[in-house]
């Protein structure tokens, strides 16, 4: 499954919430450098998901706010 991710690095909380388009945005602590962000993106969704980390996977976007992100859910 591919999904469309916004995500708002810096923030005071993580949180993961759906838009009605079916995309989701995404709040994380982390910084966007060093790929800080994108690690705390995956935990965050694997949480949200209830999948292993090595399930998710960052398609497009790896240095930008937007991102593609595929799921492999078993």
């Amino acid at each position: 499954m591919r999904v469309s991710v916004k995500v708002q690095p810096r923030a005071s909380r993580i949180e993961v919430s759906e838009n009605a388009d079916g995309s989701l945005k995404v709040h994380l602590k982390a910084a966007p450098t060093d790929g800080k962000a994108n690690k705390s993106l995956i935990e965050a969704l694997a949480d949200y998901y209830s999948v292993k980390k090595a399930d998710i996977r960052i398609i497009t976007g790896e240095n930008n706010r937007k991102k593609i992100v595929e799921i492999n859910r078993r």
